[in-house]
């Protein structure tokens, strides 16, 4: 009996999440390759997959085992397929604009589409009044803007896509122009099951409204002690490792008074003086500190962790927007 390999915070064996989504894939006429791997230091595996037709559809992966990295990436691979995220700033062309030649919807079926009040002013159709406020506060934004680059069609109006309130299952609609713009690929997930997937979604947003804020905010964060780091072998194996390759590792808390499920791993590059931090989001301790080691080397071998900019300690511009949007991914 072939044996099965089970990580924590998943609903099914890596071996099961892999053959299930390469079966999909196929099925769905995608031929996804593996084309680079990278294991830098024991622990850490990153691998980068790419449809073979189309190479621009391509996700990174990143785990403590290969294997791992693996679902992690094509994992990915169905969270942008799902959420149409390949292809979030083209123009799809005319048939998918005019809803004609059997394309019925451009994002969903279950889209719908507002057309833009007296005056470019937003239909009250639209998110909630509360939404309203908060994206538009003086009103000066016209309602034209939140047509979806996707379709690009004015004379069809505003798509919007259906969003439930979880406190009280209200249905919403979001202009998907709002949300391409605004949030990216934040919050978009993909998992074993519902629960493991929406586990995934909220992690990811805790994971970067905080570390937003902490940098805009120039926080100091507390040192994870070596003892707790201890009781996670792997984890500990892998900051070691890191440390002995000629690296400065900082393992800070960034739950903020155990607020957020939030972990943070800071490299310190004794050779160039370059800093890069990464963080880490998941309702377990664990996962949420092996994902900032993890991301810490996603797509990076030893030799590319230089070339980072110092550390900045000019508050106003490291509060900067363009700065903040740098630090997105």
């Amino acid at each position: 009996m072939q044996s099965e390999s089970f990580i924590v915070g998943k609903d099914a064996s890596l071996e099961s999440s892999i053959n299930t989504m390469q079966a999909k894939l196929e099925a769905l006429g995608f031929h996804v390759e593996e084309r680079s791997w990278l294991n830098p230091i024991d622990g850490i595996w990153s691998v980068h997959v790419r449809d073979r037709d189309c190479p621009l559809m391509f996700t990174n992966g990143k785990g403590a085992s290969k294997l791992a990295s693996l679902a992690s990436a094509l994992g990915e691979f169905f969270e942008r397929l799902s959420c149409n995220y390949f292809w979030n700033h083209y123009y799809l062309g005319q048939p998918y604009a005019e809803g004609g030649a059997g394309r019925s919807f451009v994002h969903y079926p279950q889209e719908q589409w507002f057309a833009p009040g007296a005056g470019g002013a937003w239909p009250r159709a639209l998110l909630t009044p509360e939404l309203q406020q908060f994206y538009n506060p003086k009103g000066s934004i016209h309602a034209s803007t939140l047509v979806d680059f996707n379709s690009g069609n004015m004379e069809r109006g505003i798509c919007a896509l259906p969003y439930v309130r979880q406190r009280d299952e209200a249905v919403i609609h979001f202009p998907v122009n709002v949300i391409g713009n605004l949030y990216v690929s934040n919050g978009m997930s993909a998992g074993n099951t519902q629960a493991e997937a929406r586990t995934q979604a909220l992690s990811e947003i805790f994971e970067r409204h905080i570390k937003f804020r902490i940098i805009s905010e120039g926080l100091c964060l507390p040192d994870v002690p070596q003892d707790v780091i201890n009781r996670y072998p792997r984890i500990a194996a892998g900051i070691q490792g890191l440390r002995d390759a000629g690296f400065g590792i900082l393992v800070k808390d960034a739950s903020l008074g155990g607020q957020y499920p939030v972990m943070n791993v800071t490299l310190l590059n004794s050779q160039d003086q370059g800093c890069f931090s990464s963080f880490g989001a998941h309702p377990r301790f664990e996962i949420a500190l092996e994902r900032a080691l993890t991301e810490l080397l996603q797509g990076r071998a030893l030799d590319a962790l230089a070339g980072f900019p110092e550390p900045g300690f000019d508050l106003e511009e490291i509060a900067s927007s363009p700065n903040i949007e740098i630090h997105f991914v």
